[in-house]
């Protein structure tokens, strides 16, 4: 016998053993805000991922095991690995990697050691020594550790974004203080409303810990591997002027790349998408329109913390910002760059000016003025048209081509 009553909007079945609490409503509702996440136009991880990455996996596999034969029928040869207190390690070529030599150290060391350095090269710290090499170890505090570090997580970006949008990945690169990854995505923008998912799926791949390989293929090889992407066959047939160049691979993202990479994405214990923009394919205006995401992340969440609270700081101390506030200046979409002065920031402008001619009569100095528009012929015989004719802003006049002046210098 059963017996059914309700309990705050869901229902309890009595058996004889006991309760069984059965959340009907909330069930409901976890439906309901799916549905209405979908109508809004949310993104969330495509299913099935597009067909492109399963042709590429199994062309990896296939390469994967000629490069593993190839390793196979290498020579038994010891090698000497030299540190840098001038200690030195025998090893084995082709077998030994940088992670060994680490952990035979101890373990602490091959945990915190971001990157190799085999003979001044940054070398993965799961591939293996090919000679006798000169070894360092890096850490998060050396700033080449750090371009590696956020190489990698451009990759875990790069990854997320194949698996959410789809489209075709072109550059991703470590910057000053983070990275980005652009993507060819032509059906729909990308916003900051995305941001979460993305964050979600990344802490998946951080947790599944998948390595970081490599392998050096030809480019015949490399072009039937990206044979779906016309930005990485552009890269393969411009950029690239050897016989082989290398791909890495972290979980199903398999991407064309010099390396090198962290161990595996476990690495990364703490990542934050900060913004989002558009940009063309290598800057080039005439170009295709592509979607840039950045990130940043660190080796331990407090690290992202303490970065945050940097950000909110310099955020206070904005001057775009303060300009606003103090009724100083502000800018507008038809002027940027080129701020307006209100009264208070005139006065501020025109004292700091008084004070500079000033100290032009204290110094010795005469001041001149000179013209802001130069016909194109000044440029060409200072010699700067060569070089910066693309970035200036020129402009014809009666058959003659004439442009602003690019630096601060008077122009006589």
């Amino acid at each position: 016998m059963l017996k059914l009553f309700n309990f705050r909007g869901g229902c309890v079945v009595r058996f004889k053993e006991g309760y069984a609490f059965a959340t009907w409503s909330k069930t409901k509702a976890m439906k309901e805000k799916k549905k209405k996440a979908e109508d809004s136009g949310a993104v969330s991880e495509l299913n099935p991922w597009p067909e492109f990455i399963k042709k590429r996996i199994t062309l990896w596999d296939k390469f994967k095991q000629q490069h593993a034969e190839e390793l196979a029928s290498k020579p038994d040869m010891s090698v000497v690995v030299t540190l840098p207190d001038g200690k030195t390690v025998e090893a084995k070529a082709w077998k030994t990697t940088p992670y060994d030599v680490a952990k035979g150290i101890s373990q602490g060391l091959a945990d915190s050691t971001i990157i190799a350095r085999v003979n001044n090269e940054l070398w993965d710290l799961d591939r293996p020594l090919e000679g006798d090499c000169k070894l360092e170890l890096l850490r998060w505090d050396n700033t080449d550790a750090q371009a590696v570090f956020w190489h990698s997580s451009a990759h875990m970006l790069g990854e997320a974004m194949e698996r959410v949008y789809g489209g075709c990945l072109c550059y991703g690169p470590p910057i000053d203080e983070g990275f980005y990854y652009d993507m060819y995505y032509p059906e729909k923008g990308i916003s900051s409303t995305d941001f979460h998912v993305l964050e979600g799926l990344i802490k998946k791949i951080a947790k599944e810990k998948q390595p970081f390989e490599r392998l050096e293929l030809t480019k015949e090889q490399l072009l039937e591997m990206f044979d779906y992407n016309p930005f990485k066959v552009r890269i393969l047939k411009e950029k690239v002027n050897t016989p082989t160049t290398t791909v890495y691979r972290c979980g199903p993202l398999i991407d064309l790349c010099r390396g090198p990479h962290v161990r595996h994405t476990g690495k990364v214990k703490a990542l934050k998408v900060t913004k989002n923009s558009a940009t063309y394919w290598e800057g080039k205006a005439d170009a295709e329109s592509l979607q840039r995401i950045y990130g940043v992340s660190f080796p331990e969440p407090k690290q992202l913390k303490e970065w945050e609270t940097i950000q909110e700081e310099a955020a206070k101390r904005d001057h775009r910002k303060i300009g606003k506030e103090q009724e100083l200046f502000f800018f507008h979409e038809l002027s940027p760059g080129s701020c307006f002065f209100q009264p208070r920031g005139a006065h501020i402008y025109n004292t700091l000016v008084n004070f500079i001619k000033e100290q032009y009569r204290v110094r010795g100095f005469q001041e001149v003025v000179t013209p802001n528009m130069y016909n194109s012929k000044l440029w060409q015989t200072s010699g700067h048209w060569a070089h910066y004719a693309e970035n200036m802003f020129s402009f014809d006049v009666e058959k003659e081509t004439f442009a602003l002046k690019p630096m601060n210098c008077p122009g006589h």
